[in-house]
């Protein structure tokens, strides 16, 4: 998540941020052709194909990290282990979204990538290269878990991954447990919305970017994915459901490397954000182009006396 615009989260230019204003000046331009509006230049950008190396290792360590804790947690012997999780996960989250946003825009999630080109911060081309870039990045950050985990508690907990379901010994034979497909299908798609609605939007709207700053943006974001993986571990449970993925490269790394299960349902994670990056492109579009209040308070209480006495304030 960052900024397109020098005056949204600092200094830096970036590709999430605020959506550009357009002036009379914009409307004068000669309209853009297909190739720029598809951002097919990007492709052979050195810049873009450098800030994509950004996203391949923020991914890496995102995956790597958030697996770790996800096992360790579940590992330890403390009553609620999910509460232990959301918490290193929201930390976790928001410095490594401040060590890559000077980089490429700290995406290290499809969803921020989908969502940041449906509303036009940045061309579906170099949304392609993030994504890509970042489905790479997880599958080496699983890898690089897969290394250092012994194979019974990668067997155990799944690698850390994004899982529906899981097989466990019972009194006559293996069962499964876990969260029916309908169930987990729309917590991903809640949660996701949720998540863009309630953190990303402070980062696309320019004014709330720069009255809060870049850090307390992205520590908004980063809390805001603990809660919601706290509430859907909490409200479901199920054990066997490891809650909403919310970032479908995370659950692709770990599917990848680790098979099996994992592969049960695993469109949820796909499917499911899509459906709500497009619900959350319908919003922007319907609420006002320059938001409620942009113009500041007019009907306010004070205003409303002071125009009863005849004020010109």
């Amino acid at each position: 998540m960052a900024a397109t615009t020098r005056d949204a989260l600092g200094d830096e230019e970036t590709q999430f941020s605020s959506i550009p204003k357009i002036d009379e000046e914009n409307k004068k331009k000669s309209p853009l052709t297909l190739s720029q509006r598809l951002g097919l230049p990007d492709f052979v950008s050195p810049d873009v194909w450098r800030a994509s190396v950004g996203e391949l290792l923020g991914t890496a360590v995102l995956v790597f990290m958030l697996d770790n804790i996800v096992i360790s947690t579940l590992e330890s012997d403390v009553k609620m282990p999910n509460l232990i999780m959301s918490i290193l996960a929201a930390i976790t989250i928001t410095i490594l979204l401040l060590a890559v946003f000077p980089v490429s825009g700290g995406h290290l999630n499809p969803v921020i990538s989908c969502s940041a080109t449906l509303v036009g911060i940045i061309s579906m081309s170099r949304a392609i290269i993030y994504i890509v870039a970042q489905c790479i990045g997880a599958a080496l950050g699983a890898l690089a878990l897969k290394a250092v985990v012994s194979s019974s508690i990668e067997q155990t907990f799944s690698l850390g991954g994004c899982t529906l379901t899981v097989i466990l010994p019972g009194p006559n034979g293996p069962i499964t447990v876990g969260l029916e497909t309908a169930q987990a299908f729309w917590l991903e798609i809640f949660c996701t919305f949720v998540f863009l609605f309630a953190s990303v939007w402070m980062a696309y709207d320019h004014r709330q970017a720069k009255s809060l700053g870049l850090v307390t943006v992205m520590s908004i974001v980063g809390l805001v994915l603990g809660l919601l993986v706290f509430i859907s571990t909490t409200v479901t449970g199920k054990k066997g459901y490891a809650g909403a993925g919310m970032n479908p490269a995370r659950c692709f790394g770990a599917a990848l490397v680790r098979g099996g299960h994992l592969w049960n349902g695993h469109w949820i994670f796909w499917v499911g954000p899509a459906i709500a990056c497009w619900a959350f492109y319908l919003y922007t579009k319907i609420i006002p182009p320059q938001h409620f209040h942009a113009d500041g308070y007019k009907h306010d209480f004070v205003g409303v006396i002071k125009a009863l006495f005849g004020s010109d304030a």
